[in-house]
């Protein structure tokens, strides 16, 4: 695409953005029709309404922003980019909030038999507090988990690994979480989290999936899926032509994937998953056909991404409901969250933490190469959504990238 000139002073030239590689696949297993019934044992409307209908109760809760970034948009020459900012979600900082929380209280009900109205009541937190819901986390999601057992009256265990930071394993213990640190990368704490949980009867509350655990994660998707409820009742009839969404295991992927799939069918808009080179899972499944593992050498800095093997779940969804498979490199995550922090692409200033950004350093990169434009089909029509996952969930993180303060 040709780029513009911005008449905004403060926003900056993206071309520095092009200086990286960026790798492209696009999916030739892709469909266009209807939602498939082969796929309602992932997610079914049915389930994303419960999950909606129950969220939507929580005293905390309030539809998160959306962002225009029309400068950015004037730039890349593309009608509209929209930003949805997770940033303020429950006060948890992230989009997580969602998914782990709804699923510990669906846990809840099935173990004990109770309603989720007599549950949020607290008239049982004595006969809930002997259950102990475990996960292993990057950070967001165990943060989304401790808050629901505390909110629901469950006890709650934590496993990270050696890349998550103390201000992220402090920020779990003070939701009243034990939490436990082992060796290795995220891989081999879902791992050890699965084990100790079987060895003590415990409850596994994890975001991915594997053979013979798929239950939760379906309600860890289905609460996901109430984000791109709200973009849709916020925009009406304006539907987005293209989502460009972090990769991770997949499973916000798959939800927004599957959400617009069920809405649109066939006019759905065109999925762009987005992973880091150092952590490429769906990226290699895409070219593979099948399920690849991968072993994090080097963790990348958009750390809620470093996942080196995909969800099942989210698999059988963007097997066929996903077009595009990118990966990119940690060299302009700084720079992107610091131009969101400094309003250079909106009128209003964003704050954004490392694996908010990975959407938008996909779409700047991709706008900028004709080539890569034209594939995906970026044009002066193009009106773009990208899922502003978390905030600065860690400051001083958020601060030594972007030189900013991480307080809006």
């Amino acid at each position: 695409m040709t780029l513009k000139e911005s008449p905004r002073s403060n926003t900056p030239t993206v071309s520095c953005y092009a200086q990286s590689p960026i790798h492209h696949f696009a999916n030739p297993r892709a469909e266009r029709c209807p939602w498939p019934p082969r796929l309602d044992h992932v997610l079914d409307e049915a389930l994303i309404a419960q999950a909606g209908h129950e969220i939507r109760k929580w005293p905390a809760y309030s539809a998160t922003p959306i962002r225009e970034l029309d400068a950015l948009a004037r730039t890349l020459g593309i009608a509209r980019i929209l930003y949805k900012d997770e940033s303020e979600r429950f006060g948890l900082g992230s989009f997580k909030a969602l998914g782990g929380a709804y699923a510990v209280l669906r846990l809840l009900m099935n173990e004990t038999g109770l309603c989720a109205d007599e549950i949020r009541g607290g008239g049982h937190r004595e006969r809930l507090s002997r259950i102990t819901v475990v996960t292993a986390t990057d950070g967001n999601h165990g943060r989304s988990v401790a808050w629901g057992a505390q909110t629901f009256g469950c006890a709650c265990r934590i496993y990270i690994h050696q890349g998550v930071s103390t201000y992220r394993e402090d920020a779990m213990r003070i939701l009243g979480a034990d939490v436990v640190r082992v060796d290795g990368n995220y891989d081999e704490s879902v791992r050890r989290a699965a084990e100790d949980s079987l060895a003590n009867g415990w409850f596994v509350v994890s975001d991915t999936s594997w053979h013979g655990y798929t239950e939760i994660p379906r309600y860890v998707m289905a609460g996901y899926a109430l984000m791109i409820d709200e973009v849709l009742d916020a925009l009406g009839d304006a539907c987005p032509t293209h989502v460009v969404v972090q990769g991770g295991v997949g499973g916000l992927a798959a939800s927004v994937a599957a959400r617009l799939w069920m809405r649109y069918g066939e006019a759905r808009p065109t999925i762009v998953v987005v992973e880091p080179d150092r952590a490429d899972c769906l990226y290699q499944t895409a070219m593979n056909a099948a399920p690849v593992a991968i072993d994090i050498v080097e963790e990348t800095l958009m750390a809620g991404l470093s996942c080196g093997e995909v969800s099942l779940l989210a698999w059988a969804v963007l097997e066929t409901g996903a077009d595009h498979f990118l990966t990119i490199t940690d060299d302009h995550v700084a720079q992107a969250m610091k131009d969101l922090g400094a309003a250079c692409f909106s009128d209003a200033r964003i704050v954004a933490g490392e694996s908010a950004v990975a959407g938008l350093c996909g779409l700047i990169q991709c706008a900028i190469d004709e080539t890569l434009a034209r594939v995906i089909g970026l044009d002066a029509e193009s009106a773009v959504l990208l899922l502003g996952t978390e905030g600065a969930t860690d400051p001083a993180i958020y601060r030594s990238l972007t030189g900013l303060s991480a307080t809006p």
